[in-house]
């Protein structure tokens, strides 16, 4: 049995087959999930099967020479745009036709002359724009006209001799904090529309490593910016140079050489009607924060619109029914903080009647929460209270009386009665001296104390024999000498008086006798 299709069927079939050829990814490039990166393939023309579900486009280091009408036309979603590194020249009109919601867009390093109006026209999403290593001579007017997103434009690195600083406004570019125009061939600037500049602009306006003419107002108009801490001031400041008029080969480091400019007369610092505070909230994890709007804006008839780094705009409409709180006031709440609500929130208030705004920026960082930290206070009282009641045991507590517990007692070392004559054996070392002292014995007397002015009565000091040991003996006598000083006092005798005590050593009197 045979099927047959007719030819309408057939092709209402290939329509889901032609669809699905169309969402492949080209061979040159790689595709992974939203992102198709197509790097240093020696391209020239854009490929027509890029999925056009593509968040993110990289067509660096390529040899494209210019960008058509509509070439992004089927891709809407489109975000980032890498084409740095090209050898692009121009841009044609309607270039990014149905690609509104370009948030980056990286043109550097190619070979731009001249920024036209229309380049980047309907890119109200625009935040980045890359420009910079070209050879951009000119930027016109309208160039940055209808970019109210815009936050960073870099255009260093290139030819440019003159700015529109004009078009670039409170209202017109609210959320612009960097303006990079470093290494040009700017010579003269309009310091007056470049100190209209909106604080927040001139507070990252970037003019170092350019060939300015020295002069008092050019020299003012830095002075302030370093007295107000910029930091494109301070942190380029040898870099700043200006050019002595009539002398070509006669530069001067303003910033760090001032004494060049002690004839100029700097004006003080007038106060702005619009300002813009800057400051930093710190939170943990899970805590309730509030950022206020405070401006210079004196007026009751305000709108607030907050710009966070994870939930884009934030008006009082898209704020209800979450977790944050937008008040009347301007006063931006955020209930239960996550780390990744950490970034810079601006916040503008726009005063319709007037046609003024200003801005204010707060710095959020949200941290983990950690583990409570352990007080030095505490750590001291406890060791103090273990201290304590060591010392409490020691003093307190009953010792151990049970037998395992005893120590041995040392050994008792014996000790020999007194005799008088012990220490003869010192001087015996031989049986003949002992022969010699037995035969020549002499009777002692100590001569009388003298007390109270008369002299006392003689003692007669009994006849003591000495006798001589060996020399073992001799040693044990020696013990027994060393113990003399814990025997009593030795008793007196009768009839002497208790001011005179006998010795207990006479054989020095009778060697004293001897010598007299």
């Amino acid at each position: 049995m045979t099927c047959r299709l007719y030819p309408g069927l057939r092709l209402f079939l290939l329509l889901p087959l032609l669809h699905t050829s169309e969402e492949t990814c080209p061979p040159m490039c790689l595709c992974i999930s939203d992102t198709v990166s197509c790097s240093s393939s020696g391209l020239s023309k854009l490929p027509l099967s890029i999925p056009t579900f593509s968040v993110t486009l990289d067509l660096s280091h390529n040899h494209f020479s210019w960008l058509g009408p509509g070439n992004f036309d089927r891709m809407p979603r489109l975000e980032n745009l890498r084409m740095s590194h090209n050898q692009i020249v121009t841009l044609t009109h309607d270039v990014f036709r149905n690609a509104s919601g370009l948030r980056h867009i990286d043109l550097s390093s190619n070979r731009l002359r001249v920024v036209e109006h229309h380049y980047f026209q309907g890119l109200w999403r625009l935040e980045e724009l890359l420009l910079f290593n070209n050879k951009i001579t000119q930027v016109e007017a309208g160039t940055l006209s209808g970019l109210s997103s815009l936050k960073k434009a870099y255009f260093s690195l290139n030819q440019i001799t003159h700015f529109p600083f004009f078009s670039i406004q409170d209202h017109s570019h609210p959320f612009l904090t960097m303006l990079d125009l470093s290494s040009n061939r700017m010579a003269r600037l309009p310091w007056e529309d470049v100190k209209a500049l909106p604080r927040l602009v001139q507070r990252g306006l970037y003019l170092h490593n350019n060939s300015l003419i020295c002069d008092c107002t050019m020299y003012s108009v830095f002075w302030h910016w370093d007295l107000r801490g910029y930091d494109t001031v301070k942190h380029f400041t040898a870099e700043h140079v200006c050019t002595i008029s009539g002398e070509p080969q006669g530069s001067v480091q303003f910033m760090q050489y001032s004494r060049f400019f002690h004839n100029c007369t700097v004006e003080k610092v007038v106060s702005q009607p619009v300002t813009v505070l800057l400051s930093s909230v710190f939170a943990y994890e899970g805590e309730s924060i509030h950022l206020d709007c405070q401006t210079s804006l004196n007026s009751t008839d305000l709108s607030f619109t907050w710009l966070s780094p994870s939930r884009g705009y934030i008006t009082q409409v898209s704020s209800n029914g979450t977790l944050i709180s937008l008040f009347p006031n301007g006063t931006l709440e955020i209930q239960a903080t996550k780390v990744s609500d950490s970034g810079l929130y601006v916040c503008t208030a726009v005063d319709v009647k007037q046609e003024l705004n200003a801005t204010r920026e707060v710095n959020v960082t949200v941290h983990l929460p950690t583990a409570e930290i352990f007080n030095t206070g505490y750590t001291t009282l406890l060791g103090c209270m273990v201290t304590t009641i060591l010392i409490l045991m020691y003093l307190y507590l009953t010792p151990c009386r049970c037998s395992c517990c005893k120590q041995p007692r040392p050994p008792a070392i014996p000790v020999a009665p007194y005799d008088p004559g012990a220490l003869s054996s010192v001087f015996c070392s031989s049986s003949r001296e002992q022969a010699m002292i037995q035969a020549n014995k002499h009777v002692a007397f100590i001569e009388p104390m003298v007390g109270n002015g008369r002299p006392l009565d003689k003692v007669l000091i009994q006849e003591l024999p000495v006798r001589c040991y060996s020399s073992v003996s001799a040693v044990n006598e020696k013990k027994n000498v060393m113990s003399l000083s814990r025997r009593p006092p030795p008793l007196h005798l009768k009839g002497i008086p208790t001011k005179k005590a006998i010795s207990p050593f006479p054989f020095l009197a009778l060697f004293s006798r001897t010598a007299r």
